[in-house]
């Protein structure tokens, strides 16, 4: 033997069926707090800032590399050139 049972109901309806918390009115509260965050800190963020944070930390290495790429060009002209530090 073998019974279907169909039942059509609301979310709310299957939450207050089976016993479970409404946790809506707090789900609202916490999105309201999550975005006057992220509103007031990125109020508080300039250009600079921001394009450091979204830049992935090997690009921040880009200067660092062209300087000691340019320490190393100078040194080798040093030697071609037959100058002493």
């Amino acid at each position: 033997m073998k019974v279907n049972v169909e039942v059509t109901c609301t979310p709310e309806e299957a939450r207050a069926f089976f016993g479970l918390p409404d946790i809506k009115p707090m789900q609202d509260r916490i999105m309201a707090e999550i975005e006057e965050r992220l509103r007031s800190s990125l109020g508080a963020m300039n250009p600079e800032t921001v394009f450091k944070t979204w830049l992935p930390a090997s690009m921040q290495g880009v200067e660092q590399m062209q300087q000691i790429q340019q320490a190393f060009w100078s040194q080798l002209a040093n030697i071609a050139t037959g100058k002493k530090d």
